[in-house]
């Protein structure tokens, strides 16, 4: 295949949490005022991205790995999750705070859903004062306190509330409650899933009046009951690939980029470079291309080096 860094088509959807700061702070082409997600690489069933740049523009994410799974996903990637691509990749703008919700593990959702789990990560990209997230509980708890607390609207009570700013991360494992809080734009990587059981909606109604459905008796087994540590804390040496999260799932690294690094990488597995401050460029067989605030590239794994150029702050992801 000809090799190049691809972008993809966003996918917009509109959130009842939602607001306009994927279109002013991260330059998405959004045309409604409760814009919540944009989905930068998908391969979601109805949801599958489109390359919008070069040779390949117009094709599907999916499309290309099934013509080039190797080439595209790594040669270990390939053997470990055939022609699956496992990982999800968003945008989130939380004008109001977002419902209070889990996600279940792979076991769990293997058997309901034929789906990955859903482990995931947060890097806050701006926050706005006083912000804060809502991850597990405050100390370790069980069912019925849960239950209780739900039926008295007190489930507050018991959840951890952490306030927030720009650069933290958060890492949650499934089973993990919790909540994107208001006036906080996030970058999430995810494995490849959309299964959320959703435990309570701070009693919303929509535009037509209707309520959102929660999903309490799903979750009851889906939930981690115990106190879990959640913040991830990371050096912040320029030029470097420092490590933030390490899972079976992915590796996300930050890289504060200032000047020029050149990269070489395995092909085993494809990058993901999202862009979360400033601007850079990737120069690769004689060709520059330039990403801003709010980009994101995928990296074919054959394409195994290149040059980083610019001043930005860059997470760097794939899997290991």
């Amino acid at each position: 295949m000809k090799l190049y860094p691809l972008q993809f088509e966003p996918i917009l959807k509109e959130r009842i949490w939602g607001g306009e700061k994927l279109k002013t702070l991260l330059h998405k082409p959004i045309t409604s005022n409760i814009t919540g997600e944009s989905w930068e690489l998908s391969t979601v069933e109805g949801d599958v991205s489109i390359v919008a740049n070069g040779e390949w523009k117009g094709k599907s994410l999916t499309e290309l790995i099934n013509l080039f799974p190797d080439e595209i996903l790594g040669t270990a990637v390939h053997a470990r999750f055939e022609k699956q691509f496992p990982l999800l990749f968003k945008y989130l703008d939380a004008r109001e705070d977002l419902s209070i919700q889990v996600h279940p593990n792979d076991v769990l959702a293997k058997k309901r859903h034929n789906s990955f789990g859903k482990t995931e990560m947060w890097y806050i990209m701006q926050a706005d004062d006083n912000a804060r997230i809502i991850v597990g509980f405050k100390e370790n708890s069980n069912a019925d306190a849960y239950l209780e607390n739900l039926k008295n609207k007190t489930l507050l009570s018991i959840l951890d509330d952490v306030q927030v700013q720009s650069g933290d991360v958060f890492f949650l494992e499934t089973g993990t409650v919790h909540a994107i809080g208001a006036g906080l734009v996030v970058a999430e990587i995810q494995q490849t899933s959309d299964i959320t059981y959703r435990l309570y909606d701070f009693d919303r109604v929509d535009a037509k009046g209707n309520t959102r459905e929660l999903h309490v008796d799903l979750a009851l087994e889906a939930i981690n009951y115990n106190k879990v540590e959640t913040k991830k804390s990371y050096t912040n040496n320029s030029n470097q690939s420092n490590t933030v999260v390490d899972c079976p799932y992915f590796t996300t690294n930050y890289i504060p980029l200032d000047g020029a690094i050149s990269v070489s990488k395995s092909i085993e597995s494809f990058t993901v470079y999202m862009c979360v401050e400033g601007s850079f460029e990737i120069e690769y067989n004689n060709s520059k291309t330039q990403y801003i605030k709010g980009d994101t590239v995928l990296i074919p794994a054959a394409m195994n080096a290149f040059i980083l150029n610019g001043k930005a702050s860059i997470l760097e992801i794939y899997i290991s």
